[in-house]
């Protein structure tokens, strides 16, 4: 379960938000809603211990995430907007390291079944640098197939994606939350995950 209790966060001196409390429990999934500059993107950080938050609490399983250190980020999982894939490296190579980052050693045959499910089958072994964007973003999403993380933390997951590929995503979603996994998101786009409650926090 992952808990927050009267969280504020500033960009600066401007106060983003404040008071924010909230706990998400396994099988469940939330999507923060809010303008730009809203502080979406630096909730979603400083709930990966990314950011420090100016106050308040954010627990996992009943502990403060800043000393469960490496244990939460081995159970947690964060894809940012940007991709964060090396041109210079293929498909494979780009998954293979991601997952040695996190801790987890991959075979390569299972990173190419990852990728082939994104729909790259043919594309594993190729510099990411020729992909189109909306392939180097299933690159990117790729990871999902290959993390244990029950914690998956999205900002705008499906950026860049054509309709089939949303449709994918959403179904990784759902087996996810079937496995009493949890999802947090942020999307511009409708993200639907059938016989799911989609739960939401507003930033003002």
């Amino acid at each position: 379960m992952l808990e927050v209790s009267n969280l504020a966060c500033s960009r600066g001196d401007h106060r983003l938000f404040a008071g924010l409390s909230f706990a998400l429990y396994p099988g469940q999934i939330m999507q923060v809603q809010g303008v730009n500059g809203s502080g979406k993107t630096s909730l979603l950080r400083t709930l990966c211990g990314f950011m420090m938050a100016d106050e308040g609490e954010i627990r996992w399983e009943g502990e403060n995430i800043q000393s469960l250190e490496e244990d939460y980020f081995a159970d947690m999982l964060y894809l940012g907007h940007l991709n964060a894939i090396k041109d210079e490296l293929s498909a494979l190579e780009n998954l293979r390291i991601a997952a040695g980052l996190s801790g987890r050693q991959l075979e390569e045959k299972d990173a190419i079944a990852a990728l082939r499910r994104m729909g790259l089958k043919g594309r594993e072994r190729l510099p990411t640098k020729v992909l189109s964007q909306g392939q180097r973003r299933r690159v990117a999403l790729a990871r999902l197939l290959v993390s244990d993380a029950k914690l998956w933390i999205l900002d705008e997951p499906l950026t860049a994606l054509d309709v089939g590929a949303v449709g994918l995503i959403q179904e990784l979603i759902a087996e996810h939350l079937a496995r009493s996994g949890m999802v947090i998101y942020t999307t511009h786009q409708p993200l639907q995950v059938d016989g799911v409650e989609m739960r939401s926090l507003s930033l003002s």
